[in-house]
């Protein structure tokens, strides 16, 4: 009779087979796929948790195979959704993209506690809810969010919206994507606008580049109401210069050494635009100088004929603007300048009321809304407090922030 073999001689042999374990994981992730009326909640329980020990000491591949046959169950044991939901992404994979049984609990602790391949996958999954949506968009990861904004069934939050706003202006790549979200406000496109490319730019003008025509019929009694209470109330004040029809600074012709907005385009057209000349022309433009800097100061050159149509300025006065900041107009072989082809193009295609729309937005966002303690977050790049500020004030944080050095 022969001797049972040690353990030297059974190492030397091979692993042990695996027939029972493959069976015995088969079987039990079977007995966790039964409907509710084969198993009650408590005996689904303790199965799981019999399966959750094995398959911490299984092999991937054995793992793989029971998150296949689990995906497509109603109900999942917790202990064993945790497990493979944080295991290798080829065996996550499964359960994230079909696993219906997963709730936004499942899911956001996936997203916070594995890695970003796997918020990838997540952001492609269908029906995010806002919740999910926002957890992901948190990490920052431009991967993640492209996929995210690619995905038309996800649901995402204004806060979600806001965030990748902001996070587009160091990712441009992600203005595209936004830009055809339809959660996307004028409020986020709008601010979105001073670093988006050409393309994206015209896009935004197009969609968002909305009339004011229902509120001013609206408030058309409450300008007199207004002007009879010698405009003493800031609140209506502000709201009543955003909507009426009336772009240019009446009141500022009076104190300005120039006897028309045209008049001070033509002298910087022919003196060069100084800053006392930028000036004045936002203010005769109805803007605060800040707004007229960022317009002025802008590469693409798109803002300078959205303030030439809002102000009834002529081609001509764009022109002499543009001439004024001597830039280019035609390129070495003789052709027009990309530059100012857009600023022509945009010109002819904003309607005069859309185009006040978004300068009248741009001044109330970068001028308006600069109390000191939003000077304060964006010289402090205080990203946590933004909640406590309005969407005109958030939208001046992002677009100021390079202005005051961020």
């Amino acid at each position: 009779m022969s001797q049972p073999p040690t353990l030297i001689e059974e190492e030397e042999a091979g692993p042990p087979p695996l027939r029972a374990r493959r069976a015995l994981l088969k079987r039990l992730a079977d007995v966790v796929s039964l409907p509710a009326s084969r198993i009650n909640a408590f005996e689904r329980s303790v199965v799981g948790d019999l399966l959750v020990d094995m398959l911490r000491l299984a092999w991937p591949e054995e793992r793989r195979r029971v998150a296949g046959r689990l995906a497509a169950l109603a109900e999942l044991p917790d202990a064993l959704a945790r497990l493979l939901l944080r295991d290798e992404i080829e065996i996550a994979q499964v359960l994230i993209e079909q696993c219906a049984a997963l709730s936004d609990a499942d899911l956001v602790a996936c997203a916070r506690d594995a890695g970003s391949e796997h918020r990838r996958v997540m952001a492609a999954r269908r029906g995010l809810s806002e919740i999910v949506c926002e957890t992901l968009v948190g990490f920052g990861e431009p991967e993640v969010i492209e996929t995210l904004l690619r995905n038309s069934t996800a649901r995402l939050s204004q806060a979600g919206i806001e965030t990748v706003v902001a996070l587009s202006r160091t990712h441009p790549g992600l203005c595209g994507g936004l830009l055809k979200r339809p959660e996307l406000r004028p409020s986020g496109a709008y601010v979105m606008f001073w670093w988006c490319g050409a393309d994206d730019r015209r896009t935004i003008l197009q969609r968002f580049g909305v009339s004011r025509d229902v509120m001013q019929e609206v408030a058309e009694d409450v300008f007199p109401m207004a002007a009879s209470e010698g405009w003493a109330d800031p609140v209506a004040r502000k709201a009543l210069q955003f909507i009426e029809r009336r772009q240019r600074n009446r009141a500022a012709i009076e104190k300005s050494p120039f006897d028309s907005l045209e008049q001070a385009v033509a002298t910087a057209a022919r003196d060069g635009l100084s800053r006392e000349i930028a000036s004045e022309i936002a203010y005769l433009s109805g803007i605060k100088p800040l707004t007229g800097a960022k317009i002025l100061g802008d590469a693409g050159g798109e803002p300078l004929a959205i303030l030439c149509k809002a102000t009834g300025l002529s081609k001509t006065d764009v022109h002499n603007l543009w001439r004024s900041m001597r830039r280019p107009e035609v390129q070495p072989d003789g052709s027009v300048h990309p530059d100012w082809e857009r600023v022509q193009i945009t010109y002819d295609l904003l309607a005069v009321d859309r185009a006040q729309t978004v300068l009248r937005y741009w001044n109330w966002s970068l001028s308006s809304a600069l109390t000191p303690a939003l000077l304060q977050a964006i010289r402090a790049g205080d990203d946590e407090q933004v909640d406590e500020y309005s969407a005109p004030e958030r939208a001046a944080m992002l677009a100021l922030a390079e202005d005051f050095g961020r």
